[in-house]
């Protein structure tokens, strides 16, 4: 059976849509071009950011999240992937205007959870500021029974600084010293596990960064895309 066209609907932000295209690329058994999957790649980073139209303060991204879905549709994808967690607030919109299945990255860390950390109660989640005002890991975690917590308000600028560096190029080590900061802080209050709940993240906090396993979003997204598009389950990660 032929594999299937990964479509992506990104540019949100760019450097997200690279690490994502470079982990498939990673995750597939290739050993020559004909090997790798087709990933139809729509780098729109034109839609307006997601964070404040949240938050109430900016434009809806909602057009132009639907044309980019559509186009990566009619360009042939078999199913759409979005490597940005906080557009995932306009998730069921994109998926009404598109006939074929869009993964959902909080779902996928929710089952990727499990396999990584036995018996696993919280999660602490880094993400964007709007993406925890909408409860979007709090809703999937929760329905697998995983409590979630995000840092408090002085973390929760970090984690914004942070990734909003990371958008205009800026990933040096004292980025990283900071969010270590904030992670050690989610750990004193029980979280089992740190997820990278922005997928600009994985440029400035490594597994080696921390003392817990680290749920990158970007790398669960991409395992799920790889297991769809191929057939073949993706190995989960080592249980601690």
């Amino acid at each position: 059976m032929a594999d299937k066209v990964i479509g992506v609907l990104g540019g949100l932000g760019p450097w997200a849509t690279l690490d994502f295209f470079e982990k498939i690329l990673r995750l597939t058994p290739a050993k020559a071009d004909q090997d790798h999957l087709r990933i139809i790649i729509d780098n729109n980073p034109k839609i307006p950011d997601r964070s404040p139209a949240i938050l109430g303060e900016g434009e809806d991204p909602t057009p132009g999240l639907i044309a980019t879905a559509q186009n990566l549709q009619q360009a042939g994808a078999d199913f759409l992937v979005i490597p940005c967690n906080t557009a995932h607030f306009f998730y069921d919109r994109i998926v009404t205007a598109v006939s074929i299945p869009v993964l959902h990255i909080m779902d996928e860390v929710a089952a990727a959870a499990r396999d990584a950390v036995r018996d696993v109660r919280m999660l602490g989640v880094l993400a964007t500021e709007a993406t925890m005002a909408a409860g979007l890991y709090h809703r999937a975690c929760g329905r697998a029974g995983i409590e979630v917590i995000g840092p408090d308000s002085a973390g929760q600028r970090v984690v914004n600084r942070a990734i909003y560096g990371v958008k205009a190029g800026q990933m040096g080590p004292d980025v990283t010293r900071t969010l270590v900061q904030v992670s050690d802080q989610l750990l004193a209050r029980g979280a089992q596990a740190l997820v990278l709940g922005c997928t600009e993240l994985p440029y400035v906090l490594k597994p080696h960064d921390l003392r817990v396993p680290l749920l990158d979003s970007n790398l669960v997204l991409a395992r799920a895309a790889v297991r769809l598009a191929t057939g073949v389950p993706q190995p989960a990660s080592t249980r601690r």
